[in-house]
Formats: structure tokens, sequence, C-alpha cells
């Protein structure tokens, strides 16, 4: 993955296929490898790109963020600096939230939005559920966190079949884990996220989709959006937790792909004003 500057930071991303641009948006992870089972699917059709949050992985480690709405500015910057007029974009939980903004706030730079595990604001068990997890990793620390995020993240039948490579991308994420104030400022921004108002204003063609057995993000955040979005159409899977794109990735892309390519305009330009990075 190369990296490039959008102004204040470097953001480290992933680039495959060629074609009509879509944007991938991971959640409180920040790593852009979570989409390892889509990118390669995707590029058959699509110019594919994923990137690191700034402060995760190997984008620039300065600078957590406080708000959502700054993953946004992000990833805008990022359209901007490979030069992306207008795009598809993927967003996974958080990322889901950036979606939202950009529906909102910026409609004109997307083709259409995908909202995974998304939610519309914090109520009371959203609450509990990251307190805890900002305890977890305050008391117990980073291996304590990861091991616990596995558990919420999956399926139970899912760790089972799959503990080994659950146990080698746990040491891979200790290895390469961001400072704890860096999570826990993503946290309080996760907490902090609250656009339901804005959501009738949202024109993007949006898909919303949720399985059923998530634990972070239960589905019926998912059965809101889906009620306060215009014309959002949705998708519910019966299983796969709060990561069900990597736990059933060929389902999720066949939800995906034909809403994708139904909603790529026949001949948008793809390249954005070069703007002054003085």
């Amino acid at each position: 993955m190369p990296r490039i500057s959008i102004g204040d930071c470097q953001l480290y991303y992933e680039r495959q296929g060629a074609g009509f641009p879509v944007i991938f948006v991971s959640g409180l992870s920040g790593y852009g490898s979570f989409w390892r089972d889509q990118l390669p699917a995707f590029a058959r059709n699509f110019d594919c790109i994923a990137y690191d949050h700034r402060g995760v992985g190997q984008s620039d480690p300065k600078g957590s963020i406080t708000l959502i709405e700054k993953l946004a500015e992000d990833t805008i910057g990022l359209m901007d600096a490979l030069g992306i007029e207008k795009a598809h974009i993927i967003g996974h939980s958080a990322g889901g939230a950036v979606a939202q903004v950009m529906a909102i706030d910026h409609p004109t730079r997307l083709a259409s939005a995908v909202i995974a595990a998304g939610w519309t604001k914090p109520d009371a068990y959203f609450r509990r559920f990251f307190a805890l997890r900002k305890e977890l990793l305050s008391r117990l620390g980073p291996s304590s966190y990861i091991q616990a995020n596995t558990l919420f993240l999956y399926p139970a039948a899912y760790i089972a079949a799959n503990n080994e490579k659950l146990r080698q991308i746990e040491a891979q994420i200790l290895a390469n884990f961001p400072a704890p104030d860096t999570i826990s400022s993503r946290i309080d921004a996760i907490m902090a996220f609250d656009r339901t108002e804005d959501l009738n204003r949202i024109k993007t063609p949006t898909l919303v989709l949720a399985a059923q057995d998530d634990m972070i993000a239960p589905a019926y955040f998912s059965e809101d959006l889906a009620r306060r979005i215009p014309g959002a159409e949705a998708k519910f899977f019966p299983q796969g937790g709060h990561d069900f794109p990597q736990v059933v990735p060929r389902e999720f892309n066949q939800a995906v792909t034909p809403f994708l390519l139904a909603h790529t305009p026949a001949q948008a330009p793809t390249q954005a004003p070069q703007r002054s990075r003085a």
C-alpha cells in the first residue's frame, strides 16, 4: 500500500481494479485490511480503494479523531488526493457512520452508499456496550481488549471453526496496536455520533445491511436507518455477527455488487479538480 498526503496527515491505502471508484471505510479498528475478502471480488468491476484511518496501522500516527465527521473529511481528502470526484462508499460500523455523514454533507461526491452494521444514535444498550469496551482497554490492556473483541465481533460457531486463524489475527493486531488513547478517542467519537435528524435529507441511493446476530450494533439499528433514509434498500443476514463481511463474504459481496452496478453512472467523471496543497 502506498501512502498519500491529505494535508495534515498521510493515509496508507490499497487500490485494486479499474472502473468506477468504490471507497471502503472500516470501523472502529480502522484497518483497510478489514476488506481483504472484498477488494479482489469488487475489483473485477470497480476501482477499489481501502485505507488505514489516521492514527491507525500504517497511516500517519498523529491526530486521533474525536468526531466521526473528521473521518468523513479524511475520506473526502483521500478522494481529492487521488483525483476522484465521485465514488460509491461502502462503510462498516463506524465506516457506516462516515457514509451517513458523506451522504448528508457531501452528496455530490457519492454515487451510492452502503451502510453495513450501522446505527442511528447511541441508546442505553449501545452506551453500556461501548463503555465496557473502553473499560476493558483501560483496566486490562490491549491483549485482553483484543481477545474480548473476537468474542464480540464473530458468532460462536465461526470462532469455534476458525480459532487458530483468529489467534493469528489477534497476534497481528496486538503487534500493531495503536496507542490506547487513540482507541479511546475513537470510541468517544462513536458514542457522540448522532445525525438522526438529518437522515431524511439523504438523496443518495442507499443500501443498509445487517446481521440478525450482531451484538455490537443490533439489527434494530439498521431497521431504523432503513426507515429514516428515503428510498433505502435493506438486507438482513440471519447470521454473521458484527463482522459479517468477513464471516459471510460471498453473501455480502453478492448482495452489494448488483446494487453498485445499478447505481454506477454511465459516463460520470471520476477526476476531481486538483486542489492546492500549499
